[in-house]
């Protein structure tokens, strides 16, 4: 017998007049600055932590509660502990419990659930019986648990498992690329690499194709091309699954604006998707390239030079995360995002500009990443999602990013 399907008018939420703002630690307060450097929200609090969908949790008291982007208490200090929002929830502690929360600080209340778990693109998971589905922000379920695991979402996909094996689903729980890989990838341009027994390949509309020789894939980032390694050397192959650079480098990380940081010994350079080295190998390490066409480089701390290989900021800056604040979704923090870089000079964290001169002329205790708050408008939308079963109050803990079976 079918399930009986309910189409409900969800109201997604679209930001406008978005701002970014920056946690920073300054006197052993904290505060936020936008991006012009200047103080939105001076520093005030003693714990607190980044924007998310126009609200950051903020502790009062020993309580937590949500301050908007004037600093204005929008859900009040009552809470033993918070997580951020994303698709308009968060995970807070009332007493004893962790519970579902909306914008305006009401609880929403899961389908059974054995633990609480984060939201993001719209979905969280929710855990029966050693078994992963998901639901929507409308606490409706999308997919009836059934996996082992379902692995944090990534563009709107996640890998999952069944029975030992993998694959790819959608945020509407549909299944794109069926499991029954020992092993699978990210999913990109509706293609993704996987392992079949001790053979990685590359999976294209359903079909896999064996990469010839590899031992190792890594995901498709934002080019159509990846590294891969065989007998030992690093080389890239395209979406399908083709050598297009032979397997000579020591290390490798991926493809942006067509150069791709390769390690040569000790030694990191830049090459094109033709092999050859736009910037030779002289640098003890490299990342990726930014948006903006800029990328770090480390001698004995970091710098960022160009795409034609000059150096445009000195290398005298550390720019490993430093952990202050523990982000809900793994993000890439290293270089320029969205026109600045996180640095950290002489025991201080700063922002950098393109030009090398500080954000604001200052440095902080500490600093998070710039995230986006914005004002909030309502679109209509319709979602069909499978009936829920009786509702029931949730137990235990909130659960990281990617849900898994309990193991006996």
């Amino acid at each position: 017998m079918k399930k009986p399907l309910i189409f409900l008018f969800v109201l997604c939420i679209q930001f406008v007049n978005s701002q970014d703002l920056a946690l920073v630690k300054k006197n052993s307060k904290i505060g936020y600055i936008s991006k012009d450097g200047n103080f939105k929200i001076e520093p005030q609090y003693k714990s607190a932590k980044s924007f998310s969908e126009g609200l950051a949790a903020v502790e009062n008291g020993g309580k937590w509660g949500f301050i908007d982007t004037k600093g204005t208490w929008i859900i009040p200090a009552s809470f033993v502990d918070s997580k951020d929002f994303n698709s308009g929830i968060a995970i807070v502690k009332k007493d004893k419990d962790w519970v579902y929360i909306n914008t305006k600080g009401e609880i929403q209340t899961p389908p059974p659930t054995e633990k609480l778990f984060d939201f993001n693109n719209g979905v969280a998971f929710i855990r029966q019986s050693d078994k992963v589905g998901l639901i929507n922000s409308k606490m409706a379920i999308v997919l009836q648990p059934k996996y082992d695991q379902i692995k944090s979402f990534e563009n709107g996909f996640a890998r999952v498992e069944s029975n030992k094996k993998w694959g790819i689903i959608s945020a509407d729980g549909k299944e794109v690329v069926e499991p029954v890989y020992d092993e699978i990838g990210n999913y990109f341009k509706n293609t993704t690499w996987a392992r079949k027994d001790k053979t990685f390949g590359i999976v294209s509309a359903g079909k896999f194709i064996p990469v010839d020789g590899a031992e190792k894939i890594w995901d498709f980032e934002t080019q159509d091309l990846t590294y891969a390694k065989k007998n030992g050397k690093i080389g890239f192959i395209d979406l399908k699954g083709n050598w297009t650079i032979l397997p000579i480098y020591d290390k490798a990380k991926a493809f942006s604006k067509n150069l791709a940081p390769v390690c040569v010994g000790s030694k990191w350079g830049y090459i094109n998707p033709k092999a050859e080295f736009v910037i030779p190998p002289t640098y003890s390490d490299a990342e990726v390239f930014s948006a903006n066409g800029i990328a770090p480089v480390k001698e004995k701390n970091w710098g960022f030079i160009n795409e034609s290989g000059k150096l445009i900021i000195p290398t005298q800056y550390g720019i490993t995360s430093n952990g202050f604040v523990i982000a809900l979704f793994v993000q890439q923090d290293k270089g320029f995002i969205d026109g600045l870089a996180r640095v950290k000079n002489e025991g201080k964290w700063g922002f950098l500009k393109p030009d090398g001169t500080v954000l604001g002329n200052q440095w902080f205790e500490n600093a998070e990443l710039f995230s986006k708050s914005a004002e909030k408008e309502k679109v209509v939308t319709e979602v069909a999602v499978e009936k829920p079963k009786t509702e029931v109050k949730p137990v235990t803990k909130p659960a990281a990013k990617s849900a898994t079976k309990k193991k006996k």
